[in-house]
């Protein structure tokens, strides 16, 4: 860990953000994976605010992504923003997060929430959550069985890079992960996934052969019965109407 990166965030805290109670660094620059590219994340915490926000600047030439928040608020992210869709980032953010200045009772309380939530995992997947799932993932396997085009392949191919993904994890009771992060939560759960995952869409994104993919597909779909299509139905809210406008 740089101590360049936790000695920028303690001047960013002191100039922009002088009333917070503590500054959470965190991202792939504190895991020593940044590249020339890659922001500093940083969650800032007061004690008490009207309401979060998120803003992002360049401070001496970095880019940084800042999530300020109260504990209240820091709640209802966890509990209502990203538990609904099974990906915990605000939560993992604290967690990892190296504390500038220095811990305070504030910074261990919000660490000792979002390790609970973490902890307690993601909402249930209820079966018609699923079975919604099961039925998208699906349809992007027909697009790559027999493609018009190589634009066709590469467009459905990234779309089911991650619908499957988070179809697995999460009917696996784990919590999901979204583009870049994906790799990494499939390394955790189970490394020989990451493994066969990483082989089939390198090769066919690299190559435009899908059908390592479409393998792969099939047998993680295989426990929950195989890909869906008959017999699936999705209904609208009966809320969802409106009235046209008449001609005049």
């Amino acid at each position: 860990m740089g101590s360049h990166v936790l000695e920028a965030a303690g001047r960013i805290r002191s100039s922009r953000y002088p009333g917070a109670d503590v500054v959470l660094a965190a991202g792939s620059l504190l895991r020593d994976e940044g590249t020339a590219y890659s922001d500093l994340d940083l969650v800032v915490v007061y004690a008490r605010l009207d309401h979060a926000y998120r803003e992002s600047f360049r401070f001496d030439g970095v880019p940084v992504e800042a999530f300020v928040h109260d504990p209240s608020t820091l709640e209802y992210f966890f509990l209502e923003v990203d538990a609904p869709g099974g990906v915990p980032s605000l939560a993992q953010m604290v967690i990892e997060g190296v504390e500038v200045p220095r811990p305070t009772t504030l910074s261990r309380a919000v660490k000792a929430r979002a390790a609970a939530v973490i902890a307690a995992g993601p909402p249930a997947l209820d079966e018609e959550s699923e079975r919604r799932m099961r039925y998208f993932v699906s349809d992007l396997l027909d697009d790559l069985r027999a493609p018009r085009s190589r634009d066709e392949t590469i467009g459905a191919g990234t779309r089911l890079y991650e619908e499957l993904a988070t179809y697995v994890l999460r009917r696996r009771g784990f919590w999901a992960a979204k583009g870049k992060a994906i790799p990494r939560r499939l390394r955790l759960v189970d490394p020989g996934l990451r493994d066969a995952y990483g082989h089939a869409f390198a090769e066919l994104f690299a190559n435009g052969n899908a059908e390592s993919v479409i393998r792969l597909a099939e047998d993680l779909l295989r426990d929950a019965g195989g890909p869906l299509f008959d017999g699936f139905r999705l209904d609208a809210p009966a809320s969802w109407k409106r009235q046209p406008p008449t001609g005049e």
